[in-house]
């Protein structure tokens, strides 16, 4: 499975921040690129292993709602 990540280089810290949109949450650092992107794997693997646990149950579906402000 692949997933996009996202990089921030810290000028002031020199390290690398990685992310990963698809999954909130997820994120990890490193003080090269590469390193950030082995711990971003790492945290990836860790995460979806933390959400296998956690999947809704079989048959459920999703809808989108509207909800209106309520002043």
């Amino acid at each position: 499975m692949t997933y996009t990540v996202r990089l921030l280089f810290d000028e002031e810290e020199k390290t690398f921040a990685v992310w990963c949109p698809a999954l909130p949450g997820c994120w990890s650092q490193g003080t090269t690129e590469d390193q950030a992107l082995q711990n971003i794997r790492e945290a990836i693997a860790d995460y979806l292993s933390v959400q296998k646990g956690n999947e809704p149950p079989q048959g459920s579906y999703e809808r989108v709602v509207q909800v209106e402000k309520v002043a």
